[in-house]
């Protein structure tokens, strides 16, 4: 394929995923719940957090999770006492435990209370055309406070050379608005030209078969060299490609 018909390609399928359908097999369908911006990004913060292995489990765990938080997940974050904290403890999914999730709450009220909430900390870092700086600070800032250390390993730092993919994830929700109702749109403060496509095995492999990606790891450098062959298709919203991507790998065996 050259490269208008692998545009032309990626173009359908995108359209093919990017649609209400997509939310309903997706851990997205979580945040989804929820109306008000703050409740959203908790929400699609503690899922993204999570979102490794079966998506089936991704979600009913996330979904446990906010039943835990009172399905008021901002309200539970600014206005929980101690003993509110306890029924967190019997939270589990993969190496993420309770001790992890209380620690989750204590740093999100930090990030609400002295840094002005999630969007005002991506943004104040953003460069034009990248958020991986962003990531990085993001997770200094989130553990700046008294913290346990096994909690760090649950959120990524791409100048560490990690892909980050949950958190590049999460930011394609906040930040990209489509017409579809998938991804929220609500960071208004942030482009989606500066995304970056969150990269696993499957966005990989076939980023791979359709020659837009040569870098064997799935690494920050293999992430910086799919957002360059991204953005030469798309300038302005490469990560839309994302719904291809994942669409080929998981729906169809690409």
């Amino acid at each position: 394929m050259n490269t208008q018909e692998l545009k032309d390609f990626l173009n359908l399928k995108v359209e093919q995923y990017n649609n209400p359908k997509f939310i309903e097999s997706d851990p997205i369908q979580v945040p989804h719940q929820f109306s008000k911006k703050e409740d959203i990004e908790i929400a699609g913060f503690l899922t993204a957090t999570i979102a490794w292995g079966n998506r089936k489990s991704i979600i009913t765990n996330a979904k446990r999770l906010m039943d835990l938080l009172d399905n008021a997940p901002y309200d539970f974050v600014m206005n929980h006492e101690e003993q509110d904290l306890e029924k967190l403890q019997s939270f589990v999914h993969r190496t993420f435990n309770g001790d992890d999730a209380i620690q989750f709450v204590a740093s999100l009220k930090h990030i609400y209370t002295q840094h002005n909430g999630l969007e005002a900390v991506f943004a104040k870092y953003a460069k034009n055309h990248s958020l991986q700086t962003s990531i990085s600070k993001f997770k200094t800032i989130f553990f700046e406070m008294e913290h346990l250390p096994r909690s760090q390993k649950h959120v990524s730092d791409p100048l560490k050379n990690s892909a980050a993919k949950r958190i590049n994830m999460m930011l394609r929700w906040f930040v990209r608005k489509d017409n579809s109702g998938v991804d929220f749109g609500i960071w208004k403060s942030l482009s989606p030209s500066q995304l970056s496509c969150p990269l696993d095995v499957h966005s990989g492999n076939v980023a791979r078969k359709l020659g837009l990606l040569t870098r064997k790891q799935n690494d920050a450098k293999a992430l910086m060299e799919l957002d360059t062959s991204l953005r030469k298709l798309d300038k302005h919203d490469p990560v839309k490609y994302d719904f291809a991507l994942f669409g080929l790998g998981i729906f169809e065996n690409f």
